[in-house]
C-alpha cells in the first residue's frame, strides 16, 4: 500500500486536473492527493472489469464498449436475482418460472425484429442498411429457433397470443417508441428531421436501446458458464440455454449490434450522444427490472439476503473495515499529507500558544517516506516468515490466530515509531474533517450504506472497525447522506486546543484487538435480547479473524497478503456468485434457510465491487 502511495506522489499532474479554487493553496495540495487516489482507483476498477468480462474480450475503444463499462454494474443486479441464481444452480422451476421467462422472450424477439426494420428505414448509408438487415435476419432466425427450444424443454404454449407481463411491456414499448423517433423528454425526433441524413440519428437511438440487451445476456450466460463444472453438470437442465447465449455465435451478434451503434453515432453532436447514453442506460435498467420481476412462485432462494431472512425478529449486523475497503486510499497517507502540506502554515502562525513545535515540511516528507518504506518492507518480511512454515491441508483457525500474534507485535512497533517521529504533530482538527468530507469512497459504498440505514424493513446496525489513527477522519467521511448513524471504532489522535500532539490513543492495533471489538459489538446486541446475522466486509490482513468469525465474510479488494495467509491456513476464497449458486443447490435439500450461514466455516466470499454486495444483501 505504501509503495503505491509513493508512486502516486511522484506522478505528474494531468493536463485536465480539476482546480480547487475555493481552497487555500495548502489544502488544494491535499485535495490534489485525494484526486490522484480516486484516479488510480478508477484505473483499477476498469482493469477488474476487463478481467470479469473474461471470454467476451471487450475493449474500451468504441462508444458501445464505453457505455457498457459505465453501466456494467447494473448487470450485477441481474446476475444476483433469484431467477439467475436459480437458473445457474439448475434448481429453477422449469414448468412455472422458466416457462414464463421463455414465453416473454417471444415478445422481445418480435420487438427486436420490428425495431431493426424501422432502424433500417432510417439509415441513409447502404452499408448501414445492409448491416441492420443482417441483424434483423439474425433476430428472425432466433425467433424461429425459439420453437425448437420450447419443444426441447417439453413446453406447450397456447395457439393464441401469449400475454405480456408489465416489465416486458415497459421495455418493448420503450424500444418501439425509440425506433419510431419518440424519445422520452424530447420532441418527436422525426418531426425535426430536415434531411434524410438526419434520420440516421433515429437508427442510432434504436441501436442504443438494443445493444445493452445483447451484451447483458452474453455477459450473464458467460458468467454462469464459467462456474459450471463440465463433469458434474453435464445434465444441467438449462445447459442448452446457457450454451446458446454464451456461444461465439451470440457473442458475434452482440458485437455486431455494438459495432453498428458505434458506426451510426460517429456524426452525432454532443447533445445527441447524451441522448444515446440516456437510452442505453434506460434499456439496461428496463432489462434488469424484467429479470428481477420474473415470478419465482413459492420457491425458496438464497438472494437477496434481506428478504430471505426474517429481520423483524433479528438484527442484521453489518461490520466493515475502512481503509481500502470503503476508501480508494489508505488513511495513514492522507493524515501524513495533511501534516506535510500544512506545516508551512503552522510555522507562519506566530502565536506559538496553540501551535505545537513542528519540523519543516521537507523533513516531514522525508521522515514519512522512511516510515512508509520501513513499514512495507517489514510487513512483507513478517508475512514471508509466516508462510514459510508448513502449509495446512484443512482450515486451522487456532494456528492462524497464533501466528497473527507476530503481526500484532509488528503493528504495535510501527505505530510507536510513528508517534516518536512526530509526523502526526500539529494537525488541525478542522483540516482533518475537511479532508474526510472530501474523500471519495469506493463506487457503490456510500449508496449501499445509505440504502441499508434507510430500509425500514430491516433492523440494521452498521459498525466501521478500523486501524485508522483518526476517528474524526472516518466520521467526517460518512458525515453526508444521513450516514452519521454509523458506529465508528478506531484509534484516535490526541488534541491540544484542536491541534494534534502527535500521540495516538491506541484502541485497535492488531487482528486480535479488532476481533475483540467485533465480539464486544455482538455481546452488546445480545445483551439487549436481540438475535443477529453478521456480515463482515474487509480486505486486509487485519480483517482476517473478523471475516472468519462473521456468519458471512466478504472480501473486497485484492490484497495478496490476505489471500496468501488465508490460503496457507486452509481458508477458501470463493467468488460470491459462485458460492451463492452452490448454496442454492444445497437449499433444494433443506427445509429452511436459518442454518445456511455459520461462523468459522473457513470459507470467505470475494467480490470485485460494492454493487455485488448490495445486490446480494438488498437486491434490486
Amino acid at each position: 500500500q505504501t509503495s503505491t502511495i509513493k508512486q502516486q506522489r511522484n506522478n505528474p499532474i494531468p493536463p485536465n486536473f480539476p482546480l480547487f479554487l475555493s481552497l487555500s493553496p495548502s489544502l488544494s495540495s491535499l485535495f490534489i492527493l485525494i484526486y490522484f487516489c480516486c484516479s488510480v482507483q478508477i484505473v483499477r476498477r476498469r482493469r477488474r472489469s476487463l478481467e470479469l468480462v473474461g471470454n467476451m474480450a471487450i475493449d474500451e475503444g468504441g462508444l458501445a464498449r464505453r457505455l457498457w463499462f459505465k453501466f456494467r454494474e447494473d448487470s450485477v443486479f441481474s446476475l444476483y436475482t433469484p431467477f439467475f441464481v436459480g437458473l445457474a444452480s439448475a434448481t429453477l422451476h422449469s414448468e412455472t418460472t422458466f416457462r414464463h421467462f421463455i414465453s416473454q422472450d417471444l415478445h422481445f424477439l418480435k420487438a427486436f425484429v420490428l425495431a431493426y426494420e424501422l432502424a433500417e428505414d432510417c439509415a441513409d448509408d447502404e452499408d448501414d442498411k445492409n448491416g441492420l438487415r443482417d441483424l434483423r435476419k439474425s433476430a428472425v432466425g432466433r425467433l424461429q429457433m425459439h420453437d425448437t427450444f420450447v419443444r426441447e424443454w417439453g413446453f406447450e404454449f397456447p395457439n393464441e397470443d401469449i400475454s405480456k407481463d408489465i416489465a416486458t411491456t415497459k421495455y418493448t414499448d420503450f424500444l418501439l417508441a425509440t425506433a419510431s423517433g419518440k424519445i422520452e423528454g424530447e420532441r418527436s425526433v422525426l418531426d425535426k428531421i430536415a434531411t434524410p441524413f438526419e434520420k440516421t440519428k433515429v437508427a442510432a437511438y434504436t441501436l442504443a436501446a438494443l445493444a445493452p440487451c445483447m451484451r447483458l445476456y452474453a455477459f450473464i450466460s458467460t458468467e454462469i458458464q464459467g462456474i459450471i463444472n463440465p463433469d458434474q453438470d453435464s445434465t444441467h437442465i438449462y445447459k442448452s440455454w446457457i450454451e446458446n447465449y454464451s456461444s461465439q455465435v451470440f457473442e458475434e451478434i452482440a458485437l455486431q449490434n455494438e459495432d453498428m451503434l458505434d458506426k451510426l453515432s460517429v456524426s452525432l453532436t454532443g447533445e445527441e450522444l447524451e441522448i444515446i447514453e440516456k437510452l442505453y442506460h434506460q434499456a439496461m435498467k428496463l432489462q434488469v427490472d424484467f429479470i428481477a420481476a420474473q415470478p419465482i412462485s413459492d420457491q425458496q432462494s438464497v438472494v437477496p439476503l434481506s428478504r430471505v431472512h426474517d429481520f423483524s425478529k433479528r438484527h442484521l449486523m453489518i461490520l466493515c473495515d475502512f481503509d481500502l475497503a470503503c476508501t480508494a486510499f489508505d488513511s495513514a497517507a492522507i493524515l501524513a499529507e495533511i501534516a506535510i502540506i500544512t506545516a508551512p502554515k503552522a510555522d507562519m502562525d506566530g502565536s506559538g500558544q496553540t501551535q505545537l513545535a513542528r519540523m519543516p515540511s521537507a523533513d516531514l516528507r522525508s521522515t514519512w517516506d522512511v516510515l512508509s518504506t520501513q513499514y512495507t518492507e517489514q510487513f512483507e518480511q513478517c508475512v514471508e516468515s509466516i508462510v514459510a512454515s508448513e502449509r495446512v491441508e484443512e482450515f486451522d483457525y487456532e494456528r492462524l490466530c497464533s501466528v497473527l500474534e507476530q503481526l500484532a507485535e509488528f503493528e504495535r512497533k510501527a505505530n510507536e515509531r510513528v508517534v516518536q517521529s512526530g509526523v502526526l504533530k500539529g494537525l488541525n482538527v478542522e483540516d482533518i474533517k475537511r479532508a474526510g468530507q472530501s474523500l471519495i469512497l469506493q463506487d457503490g459504498c456510500r449508496s449501499f450504506f445509505q440504502k441499508i440505514v434507510k430500509n425500514e424493513n430491516l433492523k440494521t446496525d452498521v459498525h466501521v472497525l478500523s486501524y485508522c489513527w483518526c476517528n474524526d477522519l472516518i466520521v467526517s467521511a460518512f458525515s453526508s447522506g444521513d450516514l452519521n448513524v454509523l458506529n465508528v471504532h478506531s484509534n484516535e489522535l490526541v488534541y491540544q486546543e484542536s491541534v494534534t500532539t502527535g500521540e495516538i490513543v491506541k484502541k485497535m492495533e492488531s487482528p486480535m484487538e479488532k476481533l475483540q471489538v467485533f465480539n464486544d459489538v455482538l455481546i452488546d446486541c445480545r445483551s439487549e435480547g436481540n438475535k443477529h446475522l453478521t456480515v463482515y466486509i474487509g480486505g486486509s490482513v487485519g480483517d482476517l479473524l473478523c471475516l472468519l468469525e462473521a456468519d458471512i465474510g466478504i472480501v473486497v479488494g485484492s490484497s495478496s497478503s490476505l489471500r496468501r495467509l488465508g490460503d496457507h491456513f486452509g481458508v477458501s476464497f470463493v467468488p460470491l456468485f459462485s458460492g451463492l449458486v452452490k448454496r442454492q443447490r444445497e437449499l433444494a435439500d433443506q427445509d429452511c434457510a436459518s442454518n445456511w450461514w455459520k461462523p468459522l466455516s473457513g470459507v470467505l466470499y470475494t467480490v470485485s465491487s460494492w454493487a455485488e454486495i448490495q445486490a446480494f444483501i438488498l437486491g434490486t
